[in-house]
């Protein structure tokens, strides 16, 4: 009796996967029922960033805790990809996952390691729909992807929007790595302030890169940058009393 051999299907190459990886990607769409609230800017200044980002600018939102630059980035960005009607398919959030490079420290596997610096992303997802499912569902059905600068080189970034959060936790060669990949229809939104910067503190050989980048990104007509002042601050009365209290009193936290 002859036996049949059941078909396989045949293994993909890593390339072949990451092929279909994108192209899953640019055909997703965010179901309709899974709705964004609609967020109204709070300053001047977070107005201006609204203002900037519908005319097509890249952005570099930098200054004081509290000031809600990340939560609008993630907002503004969702919000497009919800009309469906730009070139960007896709929101990459990077992030340096080792700002005080001891990320070998902390418990588990390298993907739950990084999971760690994602937790911001969950807390504002959930805030933006309204669900704690959020985040974990926009990441299955690959509209947002976490990056770690460790891992950025070699990538290329193309129909897609980049927040690039923490910036001043990153070097120089981190930053111009970042801005290196981007493709065609890339639009970044860096993220920051240097008076957190984490990285110098921590190890005097390494030194933040965002002030000599910033510097290069205020000569370019396609960036609008913001500075955040004290008094943008709307995460709470608490955090703008001390903010505003420890600038008068000249007190330097780095």
């Amino acid at each position: 009796m002859l036996m049949i051999a059941e078909e396989t299907q045949p293994r993909l190459t890593k390339r072949e996967r990451r092929i279909l990886r994108q192209q899953e990607a640019k055909s997703s769409n965010i179901t309709p029922s899974f709705k964004i609230d609609r967020i109204r800017p709070k300053t001047d200044n977070q107005q201006k960033v609204f203002d900037s980002f519908y005319a097509g600018q890249h952005l570099f939102l930098h200054g004081t805790a509290g000031t809600g630059k990340t939560f609008i980035a993630f907002y503004l960005a969702l919000n497009e990809l919800h009309r469906q009607t730009s070139d960007q398919k896709k929101l990459y959030v990077v992030r340096s996952t080792v700002p005080t490079r001891d990320m070998g420290f902390l418990p588990g596997n390298q993907k739950e390691k990084m999971k760690v610096y994602e937790q911001p992303y969950y807390a504002i997802s959930t805030e933006l729909y309204g669900r704690g499912d959020a985040y974990e569902v926009l990441k299955q059905k690959h509209i947002v992807e976490f990056i770690s600068t460790s891992f950025i080189r070699g990538t290329t970034l193309s129909d897609c929007f980049v927040i690039v959060d923490e910036c001043q936790n990153m070097s120089a060669m981190e930053l111009h790595s970042i801005i290196t990949r981007a493709g065609e229809n890339c639009r970044f939104i860096f993220c920051g302030d240097f008076r957190q910067d984490d990285l110098s503190s921590e190890r005097k050989k390494e030194k933040s890169g965002v002030i000599e980048f910033m510097r290069i990104i205020e000569h370019m007509p396609m960036f609008d940058f913001m500075d955040f002042r004290p008094e943008d601050i709307v995460r709470s009365e608490l955090v703008k009393q001390y903010i505003i209290t420890r600038e008068r009193l000249g007190i330097d936290t780095n």
